[in-house]
C-alpha cells in the first residue's frame, strides 16, 4: 500500500501487482539459470545406459552422476542465505552461474564415471545456489505485492523440468552424444551471466554477517547424509538396509543437533524461528507433501513409457508435453490472482485436479489408450500450475525484506529434501512390486535395457519372447504404485485447507496501515 500526506489527507490507493519492466528482465535472468540447474537433474537421468556402456560401470555407478550432483545441492543450499548477506545476491549469483558453467564444460570432457561424478559436484555447487539466490532477487524486485506474480515465473522451469528433461537429454543423445547434455549449458550460462551482468543491480548495502560455523558443520553434512541414505534405497530397492538406514540415522542426528543450536543461536545458518509465522508453517507442510507426491509421480511416467509401453526417450518425453501444456495455461493467472486473492481457494483446487488426473493412472493397463493418458496428464497439468507455486509465494509474501533470505533458504532446503524422499518411496515400492511379478520385470528390461535383456536370453536367464501377460504385470505394478501417489496428493489437502484464503498483508504494508492515524492527525 503507498500512502503520502499534503494538506492532511491520506491519499490510499491498490498496490500494484503489475510487472514492470525491471523486474521482468530481472525473472528472465532468474529464469535462465533455474532452467539450467533443474534441467541438469532431469536431463542426466535419461543418459544412465549411455554412461553404463561408455564408461564400463554398473547402473550403482552411473547412479553417482545423479546422486553427487543432488549430494552438493544438499550441502549448498544452506549456506545461500549467509552468501547472500555476506557478498550480495549479484555477486553470489554471478559466481554460481560461473561455477555451474566451469563443471558442465568438465562434464562433457570426462573421461572415467569417477572424473565424471566429481565435475558433476563441482556442477551442482553451483547449481545449488541458483534457486535460492535467483529466487531472492526475484522477491525482493517485485516486493511482497506482487510475489505470487513473479513466483508464477520462477515456477514455469520448476514443473517444466521434469518433463523437458527427458525430452531435450533424449533428443541431444539421439541426434549428437551424451557431451550434448553438458555442453548444451555452456552458451545458455554464457549468454545468462552476460544478461545478468547488465541487468541486476549491486545490493544496496551487505552486512559483515559472520558464519554460523556450527551450524554450517551440522547442517549441510546432516542434509547430505540424510539425501544420501534415502536415495541409495533405490539402489537397496528397501528402506531396511544399512546401506540406508545408517547414513539417514546419522543425517538426522546431526539435523536435529542444529535445530537444537538453531532456536539458541542469535544469527544461526538457517533462522528456524521462521516458524513462528503461522502461514509459513501451513505452507512449508503443504509443499512437503505436495512435492513428495508430485515427484514421486514424475518419475513414473517415464518408466512407463519406455518400459512397459516401448516407446524411446525422446517420444517418452514428448508424451509428458500435455502436462507442461496445462500448466503453462494456469500459473499466470493463478500467479496474479494469488497476489489479489490469497492463495487458498486455487491451491485447493489445484489439488482437486491433481487428484483427478492422477487418479486415472490407478487404472493404467498395458494397452491404455494414450489420448486418456494425456487428458489425465493434461488435467495433472491444470492443478500443478494452481499449486506449487502459489504455496511457496504465500509463504514468503508474509516476510519482511530482510528475511526473505532465510525463507528462500528454507523453501529450498525443503524442496530438495521432499522431492528426494518422494523419489525414493515410489522408486522402492515399484521396485518391490517387480520384484513380486518377476515377468513384470523381464518386460521392464526387454524394453528399457535391451542390450541387458539380450545377453540375460543368451545366459539363459530370461525367455527370448516375452509373453504379453508379462507387460500386464508390470502395468499393474505402475497403477498399484499410482495409489500410493494419489493417497499422498489427498493427504496435502489437510494443511492446504488451512492456507489464507484473502489477500496476504504484507508486513511492510501493516507497518504502514498501523501509521494512518498518526498521519491523518
Amino acid at each position: 500500500m503507498s500512502s503520502s500526506s499534503t494538506g492532511g489527507h491520506l491519499h490510499e490507493g491498490p498496490p500494484d501487482t503489475k510487472l514492470d519492466r525491471h523486474v521482468i528482465m530481472v525473472a528472465g535472468v532468474v529464469v535462465l539459470g533455474a532452467i539450467m540447474s533443474i534441467l541438469d537433474v532431469t536431463v542426466v537421468a535419461v543418459a544412465q545406459n549411455t554412461f553404463m556402456t561408455t564408461f564400463g560401470t554398473d547402473a550403482a555407478g552411473a547412479a553417482w552422476t545423479a546422486t553427487g550432483y543432488t549430494l552438493a545441492l544438499a550441502a549448498v543450499i544452506p549456506i545461500s542465505s549467509w552468501a547472500a548477506a555476506k557478498f550480495g545476491t549479484k555477486k553470489v549469483y554471478l559466481t554460481s552461474l560461473v561455477l555451474f558453467v566451469a563443471g558442465s564444460a568438465l562434464c562433457a570432457m570426462a573421461t572415467s564415471i569417477g572424473m565424471l561424478v566429481a565435475f558433476r559436484v563441482v556442477q551442482g555447487l553451483g547449481g545449488g545456489l541458483l534457486m535460492p539466490i535467483g529466487m531472492m532477487i526475484l522477491t525482493k524486485a517485485a516486493g511482497p505485492e506482487r510475489v505470487g506474480s513473479v513466483m508464477a515465473i520462477l515456477g514455469i522451469p520448476m514443473l517444466l523440468g521434469p518433463i523437458g528433461g527427458p525430452i531435450l537429454g533424449g533428443w541431444l543423445i539421439e541426434i549428437a552424444s551424451w557431451h550434448w547434455v553438458f555442453l548444451i549449458n555452456v552458451p545458455i550460462g554464457v549468454v545468462a551471466f552476460i544478461y545478468a551482468w547488465f541487468v541486476l543491480r549491486d545490493d544496496a548495502e551487505t552486512s559483515p554477517a559472520k558464519i554460523d560455523v556450527v551450524g554450517l558443520l551440522l547442517l549441510s553434512p546432516g542434509l547430505a547424509l540424510f539425501l544420501y541414505g534415502i536415495s541409495s534405497s533405490a539402489e537397496h530397492r528397501t528402506f531396511v538396509h544399512a546401506g540406508v538406514l545408517i547414513p539417514v540415522a546419522i543425517g538426522l542426528v546431526l539435523i536435529a543437533a542444529f535445530i537444537w543450536h538453531a532456536l539458541r543461536a542469535e544469527r544461526p545458518l538457517l533462522d528456524l524461528r521462521l516458524f513462528q509465522n503461522k502461514t509459513l508453517t501451513i505452507a512449508v507442510i503443504t509443499m512437503t507433501f505436495f512435492m513428495i507426491a508430485f515427484f514421486g509421480a514424475s518419475l513414473l511416467y517415464p518408466q512407463y513409457f519406455i518400459g512397459v509401453r516401448g516407446e524411446s526417450t525422446l517420444m517418452a518425453g514428448l508424451l509428458l508435453a500435455p502436462q507442461g501444456l496445462g500448466a503453462m495455461l494456469t500459473m499466470p493467472i493463478a500467479g496474479q490472482l494469488t497476489d489479489k486473492m490469497g492463495p487458498g481457494k486455487f491451491v485447493l483446487s489445484g489439488i482437486v485436479l491433481i487428484f483427478v488426473g492422477l487418479g486415472a493412472f490407478m487404472f493404467l493397463g498395458a494397452d491404455t489408450s494414450y489420448w486418456l493418458i494425456c487428458i489425465a496428464l493434461f488435467i495433472q497439468g491444470l492443478g500443478m500450475g494452481m499449486t506449487m507455486m502459489p504455496i511457496m509465494s504465500s509463504a514468503l509474501a508474509t516476510l519482511r525484506n530482510n528475511k526473505v533470505p532465510d525463507g528462500s533458504t528454507l523453501l529450498n532446503v525443503v524442496q530438495q529434501s521432499a522431492s528426494s524422499v518422494g523419489t525414493a518411496i515410489i522408486s522402492v515400492i515399484l521396485a518391490t512390486l517387480l520384484t513380486n511379478r518377476p515377468d513384470g520385470g523381464l518386460a521392464i528390461a526387454s524394453n528399457a535395457d535391451p542390450e541387458g535383456y539380450a545377453k540375460a536370453v543368451e545366459a539363459g536367464a530370461a525367455p527370448a519372447q516375452v509373453p504379453s501377460s508379462a507387460f500386464d504385470a508390470a502395468a499393474e505394478a505402475f497403477s498399484t504404485t499410482f495409489i500410493v501417489s494419489v493417497v499422498l496428493i489427498a493427504i496435502t489437502v489437510i494443511p492446504a485447507f488451512f492456507l489464507p484464503r484473502k489477500k496476504i498483508v504484507s508486513p511492510l504494508v501493516e507497518e504502514d496501515m498501523d501509521r494512518v492515524p498518526t498521519i491523518m492527525h
